[in-house]
């Protein structure tokens, strides 16, 4: 008798500071290497954990959702219990759920939220180290929001794509907001959230940066447009780097 087989839908949140990602590679540790090594130490079993964001080396998440499939009777709702007590404290499943047999969390999802994050005191805070980028000196956020207003709606984002990344298809996404705000309770963080129906390589790093030089005055908010419109990679501004950008969720019809 063939052994029906479940679908599990976890949520998952790390710091990805100590990870080289969340895809499993040779010579280092990555967040789908530990979660599938968990489910073995749990069920015996070798499962391929599918993500619906390869976050890159250093890159964190709180509403990463992967998909493994198992022959485990174990109740759905004791899934994070039993994954955390084998996972490292930088790794953690907030929720488990059973998803029909053909969900798959990249394919299926219709919108993905990043926000990058900067720390703009005066100095390095060690509370915010590991998740913001520290700028030191002041930004204009109001000028900021108005250079990202400019990339909302289906665009070719071309300009904002790494530049030697793996071709695709189109370049073409649709950026549903874009908001650049200081965060309400803490005047010294700048966060910036994009929301779209998929994100190119880097394409968030990427927007950030060249929202920072907006922000520090060195261009204007127009000029956004002008990348934009561009096409060329080299015309933005430089990528962000990785520890202040975070994968908040993950959504889905």
């Amino acid at each position: 008798m063939a052994v029906s087989l479940r679908n599990i839908r976890c949520v998952v949140a790390y710091d990805g500071t100590e990870f080289l990602g969340f895809q499993r590679q040779a010579g280092g540790q990555t967040v789908q290497g530990v979660l599938e090594d968990a489910v073995a130490s749990l069920t015996g079993e070798q499962v391929r954990v599918l993500g619906a964001g390869r976050t890159d080396a250093g890159v964190h998440a709180a509403g990463q959702v992967v998909a493994f499939r198992t022959a485990s009777r174990i109740p759905v709702e004791r899934w994070p219990y039993a994954l955390n007590s084998r996972l490292p404290p930088s790794v953690v499943v907030t929720d488990a759920a059973e998803a029909p047999a053909q969900f798959h969390p990249r394919r299926d999802a219709v919108a993905k939220v990043y926000q990058y994050t900067i720390w703009n005191g005066r100095f390095p805070s060690p509370f915010w180290s590991r998740w913001a980028l520290h700028v030191p000196t002041p930004l204009d956020v109001e000028a900021m929001a108005q250079a990202a207003a400019m990339l909302v709606g289906r665009h070719d984002f071309a300009a904002f794509r790494a530049a030697g990344s793996t071709p695709v298809k189109s370049t073409v996404r649709h950026l549903m907001n874009l908001a650049v705000e200081r965060c309400p309770r803490e005047p010294e963080c700048v966060r910036i959230v994009a929301r779209a129906d998929g994100f190119l390589y880097h394409m968030v790093r990427n927007i950030a940066g060249t929202l920072l030089v907006v922000g520090q005055g060195r261009r204007p908010p127009g000029w956004v447009a002008e990348v934009l419109a561009g096409r060329r990679r080299e015309a933005a501004g430089p990528t962000a780097p990785a520890h202040g950008l975070c994968l908040v969720r993950v959504e889905y019809g």
